[in-house]
């Protein structure tokens, strides 16, 4: 089990980076949305769960590591607006470690460490009988069968375009 989880860990990238859409390297964001959803369906297959395996935010492997908006944003989240409110006057080094006291038994984890909501690219738009909705949600145009003689003699009193080579 421990050589297939090192051989499963070559072909898995969870690392959450910040697209760039100006750069012709790096990842865009529907590179990012796929490498996370491919890390969080294996994630549930194998029922990973970062906190019960005693992972915590420290200054070291993530406080220290973001900005001050996000240190406090993880710390409203995991223990409280007035936890927050205490140590929003704190340099980042101090304010790090103030965070990482406050957020030590909560079982707060950075959102790309959470699996994701199943229900959440879902929608409720299905037909009831189990039927294909696809010719509800067409516009009229596409879900025409065919050409009408009006639109056929209207087509052919326009002049037809010639493109420039």
């Amino acid at each position: 089990m421990e050589l297939l989880a090192l051989c499963v860990s070559y072909g898995v990238n969870a690392l959450f980076e910040r697209p760039n859409p100006y750069s012709g390297s790096g990842v865009s964001q529907h590179g990012l949305d796929v490498r996370m959803a491919q890390a969080d369906r294996l994630a549930r297959a194998t029922g990973m769960n970062m906190v019960a395996a005693g992972w915590k935010p420290t200054a070291g492997n993530y406080l220290g590591r973001v900005t001050k908006p996000r240190i406090l944003e993880a710390v409203r989240e995991g223990a409280g607006e007035r936890a927050a409110q205490l140590i929003e006057h704190l340099k980042k080094g101090d304010m790090a470690k103030e965070a990482e006291r406050l957020l030590a038994d909560t079982g707060w984890l950075p959102e790309p460490l959470r699996l994701t909501n199943l229900d959440e690219g879902q929608t409720g738009n299905a037909p009831a009988d189990g039927g294909s909705s696809d010719e509800a949600t067409l516009p009229d145009f596409l879900s025409e069968d065919g050409d009408s003689e009006d639109q056929l003699d209207a087509e052919d009193d326009e002049p037809a375009a010639i493109a420039a080579e």
